[in-house]
């Protein structure tokens, strides 16, 4: 049924309101309410932005990374939006509710639903609205019913009523009216200046003759009607009395407590020195009670109510004497002294707010009399399941500073009288108590007084208690109601046993009373804390020291100054020097209590931050283990230091080695580290810097793999020590020195090492001790690599020694000496220690032997390794001075004195020094031998060819050059020869080369087909084709004699090889098929086109020439043998014989046919008459087989 709206007037409706009100004006009630809401739009908004600035920002970012990068990214970035879009998504359709929930706002309590209305609304906040205005008009009436009830009137004032009905006035008026209504009359200013005199004079007077006054508080003035007492660093407090009587009392005006806050003054606006509102009446009051604790109360006082008891009266006993100002004291310096420990206590508190919280406890005793700090805490280990603890157990904490009020000296029980009543005053920080004692013979406590004052103080109270003693006649012994409490605060400090695993000594935990004490001018807790902390991390520091100046490592850090305990700027640190101008800075953090390390040295870096922070918490979890740290870090910097001169120098350098631990003995006992330097040039070979507790040992040490070993082991072969004051002194030439004594010294047994002797100077004993570590571990750079030339040197040395030892060569060492020629030329190949590296001097009667030329060498060769300080190959140089000199000619030789014909040789044309370089050290005498054998034997032609002109009247023979690798020469006008030694340590004893050449000035290149005969004959030399055979006459007999051979050959067969080579041009110019070739170096044939004739050249002694038949045999002469096949043998040329008697007859004419003779199988002429004879025949031989039909015309 649809509920109607009815709108009515207010006629019909009560109080002017619609009986029926609509929805609209319903909802327009609730109020707006958008708690924990935000619009959907803002939402979305702020979504999409922020994915447009992280797709911006990757846009911007993704084109400089990798690819692998950039889909790592890609992925994360889409992986995250599409969690949020999703989130989002939730939200959106979540947000199609939104505007029944804004509405309803169902909360725990109260549960509305709406599913009709819309609009912002809260149904919920209009009904707890609603329930508010009912709970407030409950209140309200409860209130009026509460108030009426006393809200009675008063009985009708009959008598007053009469008066003034009668009198018409009042006659009854009470004086109260007057009292409170009509101001009394004021003092004038003399009279307050006259009350405040007379009330000064009364406490004048009352203080020097009857008020008992502590000692303490005898420093006052009275002024302005007060008496003000101060007590240095406690308080000052202004007293007045109530009236002159004799039994008025004091009373308290005020109070300033002395003291000073230092430190930081945060907060301190809590603890102001004159105290203000509650706390100045707690404090005024207190006062009051105890100045007024014997007085007898005001006449005044009201009685109590019913019910109540009545306040005590104090009375005193006969014969004491009431002390106010005593009691007053004892209170105020309680209060004093509780306040600045309050003080501190809130120090220790900020200071634990402020960074100290997790390394400082703070404890205040329940009586609020001990303050407790406990410094350095930290937490205790964890404890893991199966593990048994640690043995060595540090304490949780380093040391407590406890600062209490405590009695300056106690004093004996005082028994309290039954009569009298014990009364205890507690104030907010303290509670005192004043007893009275039953028995007047009892001695007060003694104070912390001086003698002089205590004198003072007992003439005071017998002066005064016997005065008022004699007034009141009494015959007892008198005593004062109170005695003087000194109190003060006292600061114990307490370190802990073995904190931080160092048990420090007794005279170092006892500290004086006059440093640990709590000043009043200047109250700071911190201060005092780190006083404390400072002499607690000296005295553990200095038993560091101690540990490393005495313990096991005294060799290390014994020395002075090598552990220094110091301040710098204003912290304890000790200096610990590692080597060089290295020196680690340990400190002990005031406020942790842990152990820190850093460097200052050339290498403090942020590299070396995280080694050092790693190293300081090994040490923070057992501390005992500092010393070892330090060895290990002081060895760990050595090698850092060493190994950056290395990586300086370009080297290449491992701190470990596959060594077993036996091998590892061979450097020394004393040996706490190795840095090993691979020479580069020598892979098997390492330069090592043995550390040891004093200073740098250096060793050179060849290494080789262990055959059984599956994890490729080293083993030390060899190793040699070096002596670096003989390799970088002044005077640094290397002697003659054994080895065995530094062996010795390392306590070592071994083998000979091929580096110990033989003069080389590379062994030295140890030096133990001679310096301090500090100058010894300073590795120069220019000295690491002057060690590492030097061991180059010396593997080159070795090698070159194994050689010479290997083919039984003798050798010994001697000091280099290089001509200034040859260092101008080596220039490139000059180190500094090149003059002191010996070099090696072998005796040429031991190298040379069975060398060709031997004899012409001098009997000294140096054999000098070089190129060893360079990253280049090793090299090594052979200098052999010659017995004579012959110099270079040709082109090739040059003007310079010294010449370079090869990449291998040096020729010193002066000096006649030839110097052999080898970039194979390892086979470098082989090659020293091969170039000597080239070397010589070249000297030995060029000699032998120069002398040929005289010796043998071949004029035309003449040297044309020599470089000491080639030989040139001219044999005969115009036809040159060239000499060239190979292959000389191949077992048949090496070969030669010989290049022939025109020594004519004709065009390079000639065309054949159209220049003449001459022209192509002056273009090459036909010795070339007999080259293969030429080479062979210098092999097979001695030089000397082999070149006169050859040369007498070359002259014998020039005439046959250049007729051959005339025929064989004009053969080939004629289109005839006619070839020639040598057999031999003296045998020649002409073979004719049918391949069946040939006519050969023989070369015969006395330079006779044998021109015959080729199908002929020397030792058959005449005869020829038939074969099965003839188209494989030569044919005898038909009509041979008659073809010689008519060549005999055409050259009777000329003047060769004097040296012509005719044989059967041929003619026999001399070599000058070869071109005429052989060239008639061969005209004739070829008429003859043309005719026969033999060949084709």
């Amino acid at each position: 049924m649809e509920q109607q709206v009815l709108t009515c007037t207010s006629d019909s409706v009560p109080n002017g309101l619609p009986q029926f009100p609509s929805k609209e004006a319903l909802e327009l009630e609730l109020p707006l309410v958008r708690d924990g809401q935000v619009p959907l739009a803002e939402l979305v908004s702020r979504m999409a932005q922020a994915m447009y600035a992280e797709l911006t920002e990757l846009a911007e970012t993704m084109p400089h990374m990798s690819d692998p990068q950039r889909k790592r990214i890609i992925a994360e970035w889409v992986v995250k939006t599409k969690k949020q879009v999703v989130k989002l998504y939730a939200v959106v359709k979540w947000s199609r509710d939104a505007a029944v929930v804004q509405k309803a706002m169902v909360s725990s309590s109260n549960h509305c639903f709406c599913t009709s209305a819309e609009g912002p609304q809260n149904i919920t906040a209009f009904l707890m609205d609603q329930n508010r205005q009912f709970e407030e008009a409950i209140d309200g009436l409860k209130s009026a019913r509460d108030g009426l009830d006393s809200a009675r009137l008063r009985n009708h004032d009959l008598l007053t009523s009469l008066d003034v009905l009668t009198t018409g006035t009042y006659r009854r008026l009470p004086s109260a009216i007057k009292t409170f209504i009509i101001p009394p009359t004021p003092f004038s200013a003399e009279k307050i200046s006259q009350t405040l005199a007379e009330i000064e004079d009364v406490m004048r007077y009352r203080l020097r003759m009857q008020e008992l006054i502590p000692h303490e508080m005898c420093n006052y003035r009275i002024s302005d009607g007060r008496v003000f007492f101060t007590v240095h660093q406690l308080f000052e407090v202004s007293l007045s009395l109530k009236g002159a009587k004799k039994d008025d009392g004091w009373f308290f005006v005020d109070v300033d407590f002395l003291f000073t806050v230092g430190g930081d003054v945060t907060g301190m606006q809590e603890f102001p020195r004159r105290p203000t509102g509650g706390m100045r009446r707690h404090i005024a009051d207190e006062a009051d009670g105890r100045l007024a604790f014997y007085l007898p109360p005001p006449d005044d006082i009201p009685p109590a109510p019913d019910g109540q008891p009545e306040t005590q009266k104090h009375q005193l006993p006969d014969g004491v004497f009431d002390a106010p100002l005593v009691r007053l004291y004892n209170f105020l310096q309680m209060m004093s002294l509780s306040y600045q420990l309050e003080i501190l206590w809130y120090q220790a508190e900020r200071m634990r707010s402020l960074g100290w919280g997790e390394y400082l406890t703070v404890n205040m005793g329940n009586d609020r009399r001990t303050l407790t700090l406990s410094y350095w805490i930290r937490k205790p280990p964890p404890t893991i399941p199966g593990r048994p603890p640690p043995r060595s157990k540090i304490p949780l904490f380093g040391g407590t500073l406890t600062i209490s009020i405590i009695p300056t000296q106690s004093a004996p029980p005082i028994p309290t009288a039954p009569s009298l009543p014990v009364r205890t005053s507690t104030s907010q920080n303290t509670q005192s108590q004043t007893q009275l004692p039953h028995q007047v013979s009892q001695p007060p406590p003694r104070t912390h007084r001086t003698p002089r004052d205590r004198v003072l103080a007992e003439l005071q109270e017998r002066v005064k208690l016997g005065q008022r003693a004699q007034a009141q006649d009494i015959q007892v012994k008198t005593q004062a109601s109170d005695q003087v409490e000194s109190m003060k605060i006292s600061v114990k400090w307490e370190p802990q046993r073995a904190a931080l695993g160092i048990q420090i000594s007794q005279d170092d935990a006892a500290v004086p009373p006059d440093v640990l004490i709590v000043n009043a001018d200047d109250l700071d807790v911190e201060q005092l804390l780190r006083k404390v902390i400072w002499r607690h991390t000296k005295a553990i520091l200095y038993m560091y020291q101690l540990q490393l100046q005495q313990g096991p490592y005294r060799s290390v850090f014994g020395p002075p100054e090598e552990v220094v305990l110091v301040t710098e700027q204003g912290a304890l640190v000790l200096r610990t020097h590692l080597c060089a101008d290295e020196v680690v800075i340990i400190t002990i953090d005031p406020r942790t209590g842990r152990i820190s390390m850093r460097d200052t040295g050339d290498l403090a870096a942020a590299g070396r931050g995280p080694k050092f922070s790693s190293i300081s918490d090994a040490i923070n979890v057992t501390p005992s283990q500092l010393p070892e740290a330090l060895v290990r870090l002081r060895f760990n910097t050595i090698t850092d230091l060493a190994e950056q001169k290395v990586n300086y120098l370009g080297l290449r350098s491992f701190r470990q080695r596959n060594f077993s631990r036996d091998e590892l003995q061979k450097l020394g006992p004393t040996a706490r580290g190795t840095l090993y330097i691979q020479l580069a040039t020598f892979p098997y070979h390492y330069l090592v810097l043995v550390i040891t507790d004093e200073e740098f040992r250096y060793a050179l040490i060849s290494v080789k793999e262990r055959r059984d070993s599956m994890y490729a082991e080293l083993i030390m072969e060899d190793i040699g020590w070096l002596d670096v004051k003989r390799i970088h002194g002044e005077d640094a030439v290397l002697q003659q020195r054994s080895g065995l004594d530094a062996v010795a010294a390392a306590g070592l047994k071994r083998k000979r090492s091929i580096y110990e002797g033989d003069g080389t100077g590379l062994i030295a004993s140890s030096r133990l001790g001679e310096q301090r570590a500090s100058a010894s571990f300073r590795l120069d750079t220019q000295v690491l690599r002057e060690l590492y030339a030097y061991c180059c040197a010396r593997v080159a040395y070795t090698k070159v020694e194994m050689q010479l030892k290997s083919r039984g060569i003798a050798y010994k060492h001697v000091e280099p000496s290089y001509s200034e020629s040859s260092l101008a030329v080596l220039a490139h190949v000059h180190s500094s220690l090149a003059r002191s590296v010996p070099s090696l001097c072998v005796q040429a009667s031991d190298i040379l032997s069975g060398a060709p030329a031997a004899e012409a060498a001098m009997p000294n060769i140096r054999v000098i390794p070089l190129n060893w300080w360079s990253e280049q190959k090793p090299q090594v140089v052979t200098c052999v001075k010659l017995k004579y000199v012959q110099q270079p000619v040709g082109k090739r030789a040059g003007s310079s004195a010294v010449i370079r014909p090869s990449k291998r040789i040096i020729y010193d044309t002066r000096d006649a020094v030839v110097t052999f370089l080898s970039e194979d050290v390892d086979k470098c005498v082989d090659e020293f031998s091969e170039e000597w054998a080239r070397v010589s034997k070249m000297v030995v032609i060029a000699r032998e060819v120069a002398q040929m002109a005289i010796k043998f009247k071949w004029t035309d023979v003449r040297l044309l050059s020599f470089d000491l690798q080639t030989v040139e020469f001219s044999y005969a006008a115009g036809y040159n020869v060239s000499i060239t030694c190979v292959d000389q340590l191949s077992p048949t004893g090496g070969s030669f080369e010989l290049s022939f050449s025109r020594g004519l000035d004709v065009p390079e290149i000639v065309d054949e087909s159209t220049a003449d005969i001459e022209t192509i004959l002056a273009q090459y030399n036909p010795h070339e084709d007999v080259e293969p055979f030429l080479r062979d006459i210098l092999r097979k007999t001695p030089l000397v004699q082999a070149l006169h051979r050859l040369v007498a050959l070359l002259r014998e067969t020039l005439p046959i090889v250049a007729e051959l080579e005339y025929i064989r041009i004009k053969a080939q110019k004629a289109g005839e098929n006619v070839d020639t070739f040598p057999k031999t170096a003296g045998w020649f044939r002409v073979l004719y086109g049918d391949l069946r004739h040939a006519l050969d050249f023989r070369v015969m002694s006395s330079a006779q020439v044998l021109i015959m038949d080729g199908s002929s045999s020397l030792f058959n002469a005449g005869e020829h043998k038939d074969s099965g096949d003839s188209s494989l043998i030569l044919q005898p040329i038909p009509d041979f014989r008659s073809i010689v008697l008519e060549v005999r007859k055409d050259i009777t004419d000329t003047g060769a046919s004097r040296k012509v003779v005719s044989i059967d199988v041929g003619m026999i002429c001399h070599s000058s008459a070869v071109r005429t004879v052989g060239r008639v025949l061969h005209e004739r031989v070829q008429k003859i087989l043309k005719e026969k039909g033999i060949i084709q015309p």
